[in-house]
């Protein structure tokens, strides 16, 4: 280890002491408590609104202003806003029956949560978690990513405004200072990010024995039936891959559709896209690709797929030139049927990219996704309930939304995570603040017959013997 990676240890380390200590020293804390917490992380996201909006945008090169508004600022506002009302309620104990005495379920806060955080939706992700953490009553370290220094170095800032360092605190820094982070020996360790990196997570979290949830993304699927709607089914699918330009965990990776439709499906997504998104290169509402890295592996794959003969439709609706530009845009565009062997088919594409997928029968589309990885999210568009509830009741993957893509994952009230090769494990809402929390089991026993304790006399034989029946 250098001289570097030991400062790093050390410091990161000692920051977790301390609030490992001061987790212990104060105990569980009020509603009231955690409440005033989160109301501390709302009053950020309110004040720093137009700071949060410019650096991510400078880390993009350009990112939409208003998507990182809705995204960045009003959806983990809400978040926070919507845990902070219940988490009251949430903290009450459960009561399991039983016939043993007063049986009960008390959720206890682990201690200290790791949070590593992805340059895709920073706020979005960093604070919903912030808000699970701080609901279930944890002190909390944050790790945003390096590929947006500007946001992290802000959200540092920020942090430190308004939380002590043994609440919560954020370490920034390189991937070396990731791998240092995610070998702590934290109470829970929340990541979200790319399959590849999910494992090393995983090995290191091991290491300690730490608990992980993992939100690894993957290739999510879209099927239009033949009973929906074309249009609406286009405008869905197409609004939700221009999402933050594609760079979004559960945009729709690719699309089944009917092999007759294809045509009119790459027909209404020019429309579709002209309508959204008249020009491209200087329109503020159309995200850049990351940075360099990621813009160079988005043109490999339609390098890749030209060369091996696929049909490669830019969606360009003023044909400007985007060779010679100051960020890294890329033009939406279809891939007609690519073969499973391109790049395009084994990776997560995270950019607008959208290869079409045509099929003759709803049978072989649902045998083809179960032939891959479980993805994070899956789409139908349709209105046969037959089919609808074959899909449903035939696929697995993290969550599903009928007849729009990505919205289900902005739902307080249902848990989000992955599934196999996607993640494991969930937050948001009640799911998030039982995620990081320990539900102990209490029993308060009455006394009774117990079959487990000597002696064994003839009337214990006789009941244990009228219990073991068919």
């Amino acid at each position: 280890m250098s001289t570097l990676e030991h400062e790093n240890q050390a410091g990161i380390r000692a920051i977790l002491d301390r609030q490992r200590q001061a987790f212990l020293a104060s105990g569980s804390s009020s509603a009231q408590q955690r409440i005033e917490l989160m109301d501390r992380a709302i009053g950020l996201l309110v004040d720093h609104e137009k700071e949060i909006i410019e650096a991510l945008s400078a880390d993009f090169g350009h990112r939409s202003a208003d998507f990182s508004r809705v995204v960045d600022v009003l959806s983990p506002l809400m978040t926070l806003k919507q845990t902070k009302a219940a988490v009251t309620d949430w903290m009450q104990p459960e009561i399991r029956q039983t016939d043993r005495g007063e049986a009960s379920v008390h959720y206890q806060p682990l201690g200290v949560v790791g949070i590593v955080i992805p340059w895709n939706g920073p706020f979005a992700v960093g604070f919903a978690c912030l808000a699970g953490a701080l609901a279930a009553g944890n002190r909390v370290m944050i790790k945003p990513s390096e590929f947006t220094p500007k946001t992290s170095e802000l959200m540092a800032r920020m942090i430190r405004s308004v939380y002590a360092e043994n609440e919560v605190a954020v370490v920034t820094g390189d991937a070396d200072v990731g791998r240092i982070f995610c070998s702590q020996p934290f109470d829970h360790l929340m990541f979200t990010g790319a399959g590849s990196v999910g494992r090393q997570v995983m090995r290191a979290a091991a290491e300690n024995l730490v608990p992980v949830t993992l939100e690894l993304g993957g290739k999510s699927p879209t099927i239009l039936s033949r009973s929906a709607d074309l249009h609406m089914a286009v405008s869905k699918v197409i609004g939700g891959k221009l999402m933050n330009a594609g760079q979004v965990c559960l945009a729709p990776d690719y699309v089944f559709v009917p092999e007759e439709q294809v045509e009119d499906f790459i027909a209404l997504a020019r429309t579709v896209v002209a309508g959204m998104l008249p020009t491209l290169r200087d329109n503020p509402d159309y995200t850049s690709v990351i940075n360099a890295r990621h813009f160079q592996r988005l043109q490999g794959y339609l390098d890749e797929a030209r060369e091996a003969g696929v049909e490669v439709i830019e969606l360009n609706p003023a044909g400007e030139d985007l060779s010679d530009q100051q960020h890294h845009k890329i033009a939406p565009t279809l891939l007609n049927n690519p073969d499973d062997g391109l790049k395009v088919m084994q990776d997560e594409i995270f950019g607008p990219l959208l290869p079409i997928k045509p099929y003759k029968d709803i049978t072989e589309v649902v045998a083809y996704i179960n032939a891959h990885p479980r993805p994070l999210g899956l789409y139908w568009f349709g209105s046969d309930p037959a089919e609808e509830a074959f899909v449903l009741d035939r696929t697995c993957s993290g969550g599903v939304t009928i007849n729009d893509v990505v919205r289900h994952g902005g739902v307080e009230n249902l848990p989000f995570g992955g599934v196999g090769h996607s993640g494991m494990g969930a937050y948001r809402g009640r799911d998030g603040f039982k995620t990081l929390s320990h539900g102990k089991a209490v029993l308060r026993a009455v006394d009774g017959l117990d079959p487990t304790r000597p002696p064994y006399s003839e009337q214990v034989r006789q009941f244990i013997g009228s219990l073991i029946t068919r």
